[in-house]
């Protein structure tokens, strides 16, 4: 019979495994100092994309609101003042309302058959009216005042500000001043 003997496991040495707690101290402070810095970068980032949806959205959406007024005011043959903030344009004989509601915060288009919010998340709203010489109208007061400003109205601006909240983000404002359009259609003598 043969026998075998074992060779012994040579014992471990105290200074030659695992790590010290001063090492263990050193890399935790490390990982948690990188850990940090990834995380702000994270979260920084998640709020820029929130934030430039939120301009987006508010562009795109002022875009296409002022063009399509655009469009119905330079067509237009006459103009109605309903109040300061709402106006009725007679465009190829159909009268087409836009009326800003301060309660909502929404422009809307409303024609006899259909009302669509076109601008939403407004927070200031304003329409400015000119004669054919440039000069402001500025008294829309009375029903007698709303009918003179109807008849003198020459160019027509909208100004307002818009915008949008997330989680993420505290607010986003887009301020969106349009130019004055002309009622190329409306007959006005100076």
């Amino acid at each position: 019979m043969t026998t075998t003997t074992l060779s012994p496991v040579p014992e471990r040495h105290l200074g030659q495994s695992g790590f010290t707690l001063v090492e263990v101290l050193i890399s935790s402070g490390l990982a948690a100092f990188i850990l940090t810095g990834v995380m702000t970068c994270f979260l920084f980032l998640g709020r820029s994309g929130a934030n430039i949806q939120n301009y987006n959205d508010m562009e795109a959406q002022s875009r296409r609101g002022l063009e399509q007024f655009a469009q119905d005011v330079r067509q237009a043959s006459a103009i109605t003042w309903n109040s300061s903030t709402d106006v009725t344009l007679t465009v190829d004989g159909a009268s087409i309302q836009w009326a800003f509601d301060s309660a909502s915060g929404k422009l809307y288009r409303r024609t006899s058959t259909a009302t669509r919010e076109i601008i939403t998340g407004i927070t200031s709203f304003t329409y400015k009216a000119y004669t054919i010489n440039g000069t402001e109208i500025t008294d829309f007061s009375s029903a007698t005042a709303l009918t003179n400003a109807g008849k003198s109205t020459k160019q027509l601006q909208v100004s307002l500000e818009a915008t949008r909240t997330s989680r993420t983000v505290a607010r986003a404002t887009n301020l969106v001043l349009s130019a004055r359009y002309i009622l190329r259609n409306k007959r006005v003598t100076a």
